[in-house]
């Protein structure tokens, strides 16, 4: 196996595993990490549901406890089927809708130009929802009724447009529909469950002429790192919000978004699409 190419495979990994469940979108850090490093044919594309996979991997893992209850219950526990039926009606907007327009949004918007525009719009929604005030009528994920989980819902779905963020949009969706931060978090990680299983089978299936057993070590290292990378920034997370706010991920994104526009601009990078 190449060893630069399990280079960029453990770049790559961690790129994903730090940025997928953080408000600055793990789709747009990989369409532009996959450019730099050349890494963004067909065969990249592949590679990256392979890591994402590790990072499902890692949420699943911190709340296996949970998700071992709601399993267990979810023949005969009014709460735990109450709660498998939000992430349903949840998962259903983006499903939907990434099934109408997927193919679409892949041929005209993965490209740097709209992921750093939509970094920075992003950023912007992210400090008007701060400055507002927070009325919270939710404080947990178990008290969600399923109105909740459409609104969040429809949130998630903004992440087809890449560089939106699908854990941005839900969180701060989740505060401005009065979900508390950590009950909008949590729901961000449960929904990214199936949401990303789902999308990953897919894809898999449609790209299955491009597996080869050649790519074992470069999807091993790929997945163990993203999955590391993820688990650790789970925990941080969830610590994180108990003490502070989104901002300074609101400011990243400008600054990220303004570097990729500036450095399109004067050819100081050479983005494949603009």
């Amino acid at each position: 196996m190449d060893s630069l190419l399990l280079i960029k495979a453990l770049i790559l990994g961690i790129v994903e595993g730090l940025t997928e469940f953080l408000p600055v979108s793990s789709t747009g850090h990989l369409i532009l990490a996959g450019e730099l490093l050349n890494f963004n044919d067909e065969r990249g594309k592949l590679f990256e549901i392979v890591i994402q996979s590790g990072a499902i991997l890692a949420v699943v893992w911190e709340y296996r406890a949970k998700l071992g209850v709601v399993l267990r219950g979810a023949f005969s526990d009014r709460a735990a089927q109450k709660f498998i039926l939000n992430l349903f009606i949840a998962f259903l907007p983006l499903a939907g809708l990434g099934l109408l327009f997927g193919k679409a949004i892949k041929a005209h918007l993965f490209n740097s130009a709209t992921v750093a525009t939509t970094f920075i719009l992003g950023a912007f929604v992210i400090l008007w929802a701060e400055r507002r005030q927070h009325r919270i009528r939710v404080d947990s994920v178990d008290d969600m009724s399923a109105l909740d989980a459409l609104k969040l819902g429809i949130a998630q779905a903004f992440a087809l447009i890449p560089g939106t963020s699908r854990s941005g949009a839900t969180i701060i969706g989740g505060m401005l529909f009065g979900l508390s931060r950590k009950a909008a978090t949590e729901f961000s990680f449960f929904l990214a469950i199936p949401t990303l299983i789902v999308a990953s089978l897919y894809q898999l299936y449609k790209e299955r002429a491009l597996l080869s057993a050649d790519d074992i070590g470069m999807w091993s290292v790929g997945f163990v790192a993203s999955f590391v990378s993820a688990f650790l920034c789970v925990r941080w997370l969830l610590r994180y919000i108990a003490t502070h706010d989104f901002v300074p991920f609101a400011w990243y994104r400008i600054a990220f978004g303004i570097v990729v526009l500036v450095t399109a601009y004067t050819g100081a990078v050479q983005w494949t699409a603009q």
